[in-house]
């Protein structure tokens, strides 16, 4: 099962916060590394976008043309 089928929102965890705070959340995504970082992102894209890559492919078609002889 890939990450998209076990992402879970958490919906007893509530947070009240002004946004003049300063957020920790800057500091939690700089600890990561670029490629856990872009897997995290990837996750997130897919969530908002409904997208699942093993489901979905490209469109394939075919034009027949004639060339021109020179």
């Amino acid at each position: 099962m890939d990450a998209l089928h076990r992402a879970r929102l958490d919906k007893t965890a509530f947070s009240v916060a002004s946004l003049a705070d300063e957020s920790d959340e800057k500091k939690y995504w700089l600890s990561k590394s670029p490629c856990e970082r872009l897997r995290a992102l990837e996750l997130m894209r897919q969530i908002a976008y409904g997208y699942d890559p093993s489901t979905e492919r490209l469109q394939r078609f075919f034009e027949v043309t004639q060339r021109e002889s020179s």
